[in-house]
């Protein structure tokens, strides 16, 4: 692995940054554990998204301590946060910020000043985002891909790592309005955030009804974040294990040579629209990141699989059949994972 063009790093200095890597990863995993109760799955799963340069779309119904974590998290990381809480009357102009008329005290000369908006933050919380309309939630898709804003034809870039962690409540419920198919596809992962279990509501209870209030303190900075973002697109991805990637995006695509099951399996029947190449980037770059985790400096098999459900269920677009029949996104991905073997099968490029 090539750090620059002139120096090419030993085996011991690449075990030394993944060790340093995985220490750090416990680290913030433990200081959010101080706040957090349980929901271990879900905090690993944004911390993956964290490191591998990507957004999180937290969905659950209320009260499960999805805002938490993600206030949580912020305290973690020495990096500005803004929270935006998104309502049926927000406006883009809240969020992104707008043109201002100013003047100049001496002179008396008016001009346009641009107004920064909350967006300007390296940690953006975007909660309940499916409570706004679809005008304002599209007022981060810029921010959320480009990493920049652009107002009456000035773009702004925004400063380096920034990362949208948003939260939604179950479509079912009152006053939401769906994410745009695009909106979605800019998320890294969606992470479905469960109720908690009979020990870990006991404890809840304890932390919040006490006199005491626990509160987790900050980890690593900026710099640090992106020096692991860095490593982590270094890991080393073997050509059968990218092809695998490939075809599990292949897979989701309905009226296909490559659709799972062939043409009267679960993809003909189901999807309405398939994945896009979004996916296949982030099944590898979340499995980079498990790989570090667990040690290694090359992604598995098990590292793409592990990381599927939460890369692909929103990426995956489903028909009416589907509804009839009740089988939801979560449902396909893993039948699509069941029916994908793992064995490379011919390099053939498709037409």
């Amino acid at each position: 692995m090539a750090a620059n063009q002139d120096h090419f790093e030993t085996p011991a200095e690449v075990k030394a940054q993944c060790e340093a890597f995985r220490k750090t990863f416990s680290e913030l995993r433990a200081e959010i554990g101080k706040v957090m109760v349980g929901q271990q799955p879900v905090v690993d799963a944004v911390l993956v998204a964290l490191f591998a340069g990507g957004n999180v779309l937290l969905e659950g119904v209320p009260g499960l301590g999805k805002t938490l974590l993600v206030r949580t998290l912020a305290t973690t990381l020495h990096l500005p946060f803004n929270r935006i809480q998104f309502t049926p009357d927000l406006m883009p102009a809240d969020v992104i910020g707008t043109n201002i008329v100013s003047e100049d005290a001496e002179t008396g000369r008016r001009s346009f000043e641009f107004q920064k908006g909350p967006i300007f933050a390296q940690v953006l919380l975007a909660d309940e985002i499916n409570r706004a309309t679809p005008k304002t939630q599209s007022a981060l898709l810029e921010a959320m891909q480009e990493h920049s804003v652009t107002v009456a034809g000035q773009t702004y870039k925004l400063d380096e790592p920034f990362l949208v962690l948003a939260t939604q409540n179950p479509i079912e419920q009152e006053g939401t309005y769906p994410l745009p198919e695009a909106q979605l596809d800019r998320f890294l992962l969606k992470i479905d955030v469960g109720y908690a279990g009979l020990t870990d509501l006991m404890e809840i209870i304890d932390r919040t009804t006490g006199a005491e209030n626990p509160k987790a303190s900050a980890i690593v900075d900026g710099p640090r974040i992106l020096e692991m973002q860095n490593l982590v697109r270094s890991v080393v991805v073997a050509p059968h294990v990218k092809q695998y990637a490939a075809r599990l995006v292949l897979a989701t695509h309905p009226e296909t040579d490559t659709a799972a099951g062939g043409p009267n399996g679960p993809t003909n029947r189901y999807v309405r629209c398939g994945v896009s190449p979004r996916g296949a980037q982030a099944l590898i770059l979340a499995g980079k990141v498990r790989a570090l985790v667990d040690g290694r400096f090359h992604v598995s098999y098990e590292d793409i699989k592990d990381v599927a459900l939460s890369c692909l269920r929103h990426r995956v677009l489903l028909n009416f059949e589907a509804e009839a029949d009740r089988v939801n996104a979560d449902d396909l991905v893993a039948e699509i994972l069941k029916l994908t073997p793992t064995q490379p099968t011919a390099m053939v490029e498709a037409g």
